[in-house]
């Protein structure tokens, strides 16, 4: 008998419609003719779930006693003697109940399988036993019931029911998914929009890897080698150079730029292990690697460029990232295309970006100001004359007459101007001298003498240097300006960059002295300031590697800038907020490394007031963090007099007029005026006391003096004081509080008060006939108290507002207080470790969240 077929519905967590979907397939295979059995599904109360199950056939389940439970399992024995064509079986990482045949459902489908028996089945990315730690990461919660991967892999088919991360909290907010009691503990625990699109990306990415895999075993089985790029694989090659992170975070944007993609490093070394590399920059670029999601690979070959496409190709890379070759012009024309040029020969269908670098991580500095021709260039300006004046000579001497006098001549002439162009005025002028003697002695009459018979032929000689010398100035005047528009160039982006980082409020001083060391090449910048008693403190500094600064790697490390003499000090005039210290302080920036010639001492001093700018910024912003406090406090100061004025006169007022009616002896008053004067004055005073409390407890939060005591402490002999304090009845507030809640790291009294405020705040708001909810819940390590209300609820806008001092929703309501409640219990909630949160309640209103850790040793 053929062995049954596996389908499996995947979702990334529950809710998103796996027995819906499996239960669809099955009604349409059904209509199809084919024999369709229900073995077990759970519809978890889902009333469209349930419907779906019409017109199946169910195969009774088994039942089980355990530990005076009885529970309902699969009845595989009663399946197998059916013998459908097709089997609906949910949860396939379900644990079957002690005493079953298999310890797990997956071996009961294993069972169908091998019986012929075709089965449909769900599971969720969580229950994925490679994945158990991942997803316990992301959402705090351990699964205990896991499918092994091998087992799932092994499915002939797999299919992902997917649903938007905000669709699916719609519909448990709807109550589609759980009952409305657990709504909102649902969409503040594992069900948070963070979770869900994490669960969804992972499994997303593990069928990515499924279909891959079977993509790979596809091409081994029919021999294909090509590349298909069905997903993008960058290839970085890494020399061992100081330009490898460059080309790491280039190769990391290319992968980015297609979800899924891989980024593979891969350093080719050589056979006999001697190529140089630096292994201390290769560890860090590895390291790199890693931190940019990608993985690390060393291959040997000699052959560089061919190891490169070898590798690309067997990892079925689309693209190749190479540096651009450091290698100079002349090394290219003597020694051949480089390997930048083989690997673009050989790559085939696979990209290659060549990347420039002209320093590891793009340091800047500026182009120093000398001659307009370098020395090598002067250099291989004598050669070119010394090597191509014997070479032409030969040439021409080959075809000589009478009549190539004159090709002769301009031929001399082309090589002065070329020798011109490459080594500037004096290897032009060598090769005029050299070329005007060879003509005269290998063309001129008499030949083979140094003889200037002819006054023309003197004149030629002499126009011959004149032209030599003029272009070769017109050279020399044009690298002369090029190298001082680059310098210039420079320079600006240097400004342009140190102004823009004051402008954008960065922490400019280090930035500017970074910079600093690096357009000048210095080994040190140190910005300091000396004290009257000649105290130093460094305010900022930079100091520049071995590699930067142009030392030898074996070099003894630099001194420390504060023991080394700088090569110059420049004293900066610190103005604004720090008049008076600077008056008795000295501060100045000390430059090591070499001496600054003119042209940097002018830009120098355009960075100096940057960073005079820079740190007057600096003085400017820590004072107004300063007076931040004290206009806070002034804030505070005058919402508590207005509060004063109005709330502490009301009840006052009342109380006096009370007992002045008491006193009165002229009055007449019954027993029952009496009382009701009394419970008047009684009522005031003792809203005045609240009051008061509130005010001093206001001001102890604010100047951070709460007194706060946290012991495990139980949710219950917290809870039934607030309510015996409110007054209100089991009818007044609905409670929702779990059974295994662990006992909270908290303050009771204070926590009693912060429920009594929020709960005084749910009942006033409450429509009436739905009454506020106060559910409980715990969450990895955490313990969750929500106040919920169907009232107007709070704007978001606002949201943030209501929990500061004196903010009521409406003025209009004489009862509501000084607006002290929320700010209070916000207070004492963060005293207490934890946080207080408004959100919406779904259908509408206010939905107060206070987290809180639950006591050690107690998480569940």
């Amino acid at each position: 008998m053929a062995r049954g077929r596996l389908r499996v519905m995947l979702g990334a967590a529950p809710g998103v419609g796996k027995t819906f979907a499996m239960l669809e397939e099955g009604e349409r295979l059904r209509r199809q003719g084919t024999d369709v059995v229900v073995a077990l599904v759970e519809t978890h109360g889902r009333t469209a779930t349930a419907a779906l199950l019409d017109g199946f056939e169910l195969i009774p389940r088994r039942t089980v006693e355990h530990r005076g439970v009885t529970l309902t399992e699969l009845d595989l024995d009663a399946v197998l003697q059916r013998a459908p064509a097709l089997a609906l079986v949910d949860e396939l990482a379900h644990t079957n109940a002690p005493g079953s045949e298999h310890e797990k459902r997956w071996q009961d489908v294993d069972a169908l399988l091998d019986a012929g028996i075709d089965v449909i089945s769900t599971v969720n990315i969580q229950h994925i036993e490679s994945l158990n730690d991942v997803v316990e990461q992301i959402t705090g919660v351990p699964q205990r019931e896991t499918i092994p991967d091998a087992v799932l892999r092994r499915a002939d088919r797999i299919e992902l029911v997917d649903l938007a991360p905000q669709a699916l909290r719609d519909r448990l907010a709807e109550g589609v998914v759980y009952p409305a009691g657990r709504v909102d503990a649902a969409l503040s625990n594992y069900f948070r929009l963070g979770n869900l699109t994490a669960l969804r990306e992972l499994a997303l990415l593990w069928l990515a890897d499924e279909v891959d895999n079977a993509l790979q075993q596809y091409r081994a089985e029919h021999g294909i080698a090509g590349t298909w790029e069905a997903r993008e694989r960058v290839v970085v090659a890494l020399t061992g150079g100081p330009e490898g992170e460059t080309l790491l975070r280039r190769g990391a944007r290319i992968a980015a730029r297609s979800a899924g993609g891989d980024l593979l490093a891969v350093h080719v070394t050589s056979q006999d292990g001697l190529r140089d590399a630096a292994p201390g920059i290769l560890a860090r670029q590895r390291a790199l690697a890693e931190q940019l999601g990608g993985s690390y690979h060393q291959v040997v070959g000699d052959d560089i460029p061919r190891a490169l496409v070898e590798f690309a190709r067997g990892e079925s890379a689309t693209q190749l990232v190479i540096g651009v070759s450091r290698r100079s012009r002349l090394s290219a024309l003597l020694t051949g295309p480089g390997i930048g040029a083989t690997v673009i020969r050989e790559s085939g269908d696979i990209d290659v970006h060549i990347v420039s670098h002209a320093r590891a991580g793009g340091r800047f500095s500026l182009p120093r100001p000398k001659g307009g021709l370098t020395v090598r260039r002067r250099v291989y300006g004598f050669l070119l004359a010394l090597v191509g004046g014997p070479l032409l000579t030969l040439l021409l001497t080959s075809s000589r007459s009478p009549e190539s006098m004159t090709a002769d001549v301009l031929s001399y002439q082309l090589l002065v101007v070329v020798v011109a162009l490459v080594g500037g005025i004096w290897p032009a002028l060598f090769a005029a001298l050299l070329s005007g003697l060879t003509l005269d002695f290998f063309f001129v009459d008499p030949l083979y003498t140094i003889t200037v018979g002819e006054p023309l032929h003197l004149l030629a000689l002499i126009l011959y240097v004149i032209i030599a010398a003029l272009v070769s100035l017109v050279v020399d005047q044009a690298a002369r300006r090029t190298r001082s528009a680059q310098r210039a160039a420079a320079e600006a982006e240097l400004l342009a960059t140190v102004a823009g980082g004051v402008i954008r409020g960065e922490d400019a001083v280090q930035a500017l002295v970074e910079r600093t060391r690096e357009a000048f090449g210095l080994t040190s910048v140190e910005l300091v300031t000396t004290g009257p008693d000649g105290g130093r403190e460094v305010i900022a500094s930079d100091v520049g590697t071995a590699e930067e600064t142009g030392a030898a790697a074996t070099a003894a490390p630099p001194a420390s800038p504060s023991t080394a003499e700088p090569e110059l000090t420049i004293p900066l005039t610190v103005r604004g907020a720090e008049a008076n210290a600077a008056a008795r302080s000295r501060t100045v920036l000390e430059l090591r490394g070499r001496d600054l010639e003119a042209g940097d001492r002018r830009l120098l001093s355009a960075i100096v007031a940057q960073l005079e700018a820079a740190i007057e910024h600096r003085a400017l912003t820590a004072t107004a963090a300063e007076l931040a406090p004290l206009a806070e406090a002034d804030r505070v100061r005058s919402a508590l007099l207005a509060a004063v004025g109005h709330d502490l006169r009301r009840p006052l007022a009342a109380a006096t007029a009370a007992v002045t009616t008491l006193r009165q002896e002229d009055l007449a008053l019954d027993e029952d005026d009496r009382e009701a004067l009394l419970e008047t004055a009684e009522d005031s005073l003792r809203g005045l006391a609240s009051l008061v409390t509130d005010l001093l407890d206001a001001s102890r939060v604010q100047a951070g003096v709460l007194g706060v005591s946290l012991t495990p402490t139980e949710l219950d002999d917290v809870v039934l004081p607030a309510l015996d304090e409110l007054g209100v009845g089991p009818g007044d507030v609905e409670l929702d509080l779990s059974p295994d809640l662990p006992p909270l790291r908290a303050d009771a009294v204070l926590l009693q008060r912060v429920l009594v405020n929020l709960l005084g705040n749910a009942l006033r708001y409450s429509p009436a006939g739905t009454p506020p909810v106060l559910a409980a819940s715990a969450f990895a390590g955490t313990v969750q108290l929500r106040v919920v209300d169907r009232g107007p609820g709070i704007p978001p806008e606002r949201r943030e507002a209501v929990f500061a001092p004196f903010q009521r929703l409406s003025d209009t309501d004489n009862d509501a207080g000084i607006g002290l409640g929320l700010a209070l219990s916000k207070g004492f909630v963060e005293g207490m470790g934890g946080t207080l949160e408004a959100e919406d309640t779904p259908g509408g209103g206010l939905t107060m969240v206070v987290s809180l850790p639950a006591a050690e040793g107690t998480a569940p």
